[in-house]
């Protein structure tokens, strides 16, 4: 039987205030294991939360720019569970009335949009941390650093209409600009301050009813996202093939082998026995305030892509790039302002920039060529000093050294060769030294120019420039 995945992801990002959510405590991380801790965050008794309205704020930032409903009316909720990490004993979120809802993120997969919703971002306060020790010859012991109880985080719960890993790493990839672009998140997977939980079922083709559900945690790369979606897909259709029940439970993703592990039996909502928290009054938002945020926006990946399309005349898949993170777009228009040719630029920053990124699994922040060089060295190819194929070889040590490209040029001798009367003389050797293929080039034999081509490209040990020897070449040819 055919079966089709329905998925829906619930993302925590985690905002960049200065300060908790319901604390002055700081939100710093990397810091000693609990010095960053209060009554408040702790839960000690008699201590009360007070609201953070830089919170608030870019939870409506976030619904904004994700075309959601804002609630004039919310309420915070206690989340009852017992964990080590979680020292009051409950989690302070928002369950039946959360401050947004109904929103949507359009994707785009093999040049087709499609229009992910948007059930609700509300906010919540983040647990703590377990650290394992198994190394400890007196056995293995678990520590608890409570720095990060309390920092605020958004969840963003996405509606069941993803129907693919493709789709769903698209829409988290495009979720992860919107935050960044808003700089009301760093999106830092590796951190956690950017976190995916999935949903899939299974359901015949077809059908409209929803299968049995699993939830998968511990996913932090859009990679993972991917395999551990595809792994699941692959396990739940052997189960319904087998004639075998789904079991509705919570499962671990471990990036090592590939596989998802059963956890625990998923919690319903009536699980966390949720009430309204009695230490915080309703949340009110006044109109005014929403528009005063609303004119703050900055421009968003989508307004952005478009306008690359519209300015500088880059195809649509280019654009699409360029836009995926807000350093990115920046690093692209700032090539520009120094060498404004649109395509050459996106060009070398789609493949060679991006290729070399990859490999050290860098982000662009972290890129060790700036703008300003990129562009001085794609003027050395104009002014032609260097040829396309050497820049090549002269961006990679740029990358890798940090030198600027005309003193890789001038310390590598690699200024490339113009002198019509060197490149001709080479030529007539190259074509000497291969009558026969000259003959079958005469006789109609036209694929061998690229090979006359090479030839005098590589007694010139690549310097030649490739226009004269086109040209020189078809003259004597």
């Amino acid at each position: 039987m055919e079966y089709e995945p329905v998925i829906g992801l619930e993302v925590h990002a985690q905002l960049l205030t200065q300060s908790k959510i319901f604390c002055n405590c700081s939100t710093r991380f990397g810091e000693e294991p609990n010095t960053l801790t209060c009554p408040v965050c702790t839960g000690s008794p008699g201590s009360l939360p007070v609201l953070n309205k830089k919170v608030v704020e870019y939870t409506l930032r976030a619904a904004l720019a994700t075309h959601c409903q804002i609630a004039p009316y919310s309420l915070f909720a206690r989340k009852n569970y017992f964990y080590p990490d979680l020292p009051k004993g409950y989690q302070i979120s928002q369950y039946e009335l959360p401050l947004t809802v109904d929103g949507y993120i359009d994707i785009q997969i093999d040049s087709q949009k499609k229009r992910i919703g948007i059930i609700r971002i509300h906010m919540e306060e983040d647990a703590g941390k377990l650290i394992h020790d198994l190394s400890s010859e007196q056995g293995s012991h678990s520590y608890v650093d409570f720095n990060r109880t309390g920092v605020p985080l958004i969840e963003i719960v996405s509606a069941p209409d993803i129907r693919s890993s493709e789709e769903a790493s698209a829409y988290l990839r495009k979720l992860r600009a919107i935050l960044m672009f808003l700089d009301i998140c760093d999106g830092n997977m590796e951190e956690g301050s950017f976190r995916c939980d999935a949903n899939i079922s299974l359901r015949p083709t077809g059908r409209k009813a929803f299968g049995v559900k699993t939830e998968i945690k511990n996913i932090n790369s859009f990679r993972n996202v991917q395999r551990a979606l595809e792994f699941e897909i692959r396990r739940q259709t052997a189960l319904l093939d087998q004639g075998e029940e789904v079991l509705q439970e919570t499962r671990l993703w471990d990036a090592g082998k590939g596989v998802t592990i059963s956890m625990r039996g998923k919690e319903e909502a009536h699980d966390y026995r949720y009430f309204p928290d009695p230490d915080l009054v309703p949340l009110l938002i006044n109109p005014p305030w929403i528009e005063e945020i609303r004119a703050t926006l900055p421009e968003l990946p989508e307004a952005k892509k478009e306008r690359f399309i519209r300015e500088y005349g880059i195809p649509e898949y280019d654009a699409e790039i360029l836009t995926t993170s807000k350093s990115l777009a920046n690093y692209y228009e700032s090539c520009l302002g120094h060498y404004p040719k649109p395509k050459i630029v996106s060009n070398w920053i789609m493949s060679e920039l991006l290729r070399e990124l990859k490999k050290d699994d860098r982000e662009i922040e972290e890129c060790p060529v700036p703008a300003l060089h990129l562009s001085e060295m794609l003027k050395l190819i104009d002014e032609g000093i260097i040829s396309g194929k050497i820049a090549k070889s002269v961006f990679e040590e740029m990358y890798h050294s940090g030198k600027r490209a005309l003193e890789i040029v001038r310390e590598k001798g690699l200024v490339q060769v113009s002198d019509s009367a060197e490149i001709e003389k080479i030529v007539g050797e190259v074509l000497s030294a291969n009558p026969e293929k000259v003959e079958a080039y005469r006789k109609g034999k036209e694929k061998l120019f690229g090979f006359f081509v090479g030839q005098v490209m590589k007694a010139t040990q690549g310097k030649a420039n490739p226009q004269m020897v086109n040209e020189l070449l078809k003259k004597k040819l």
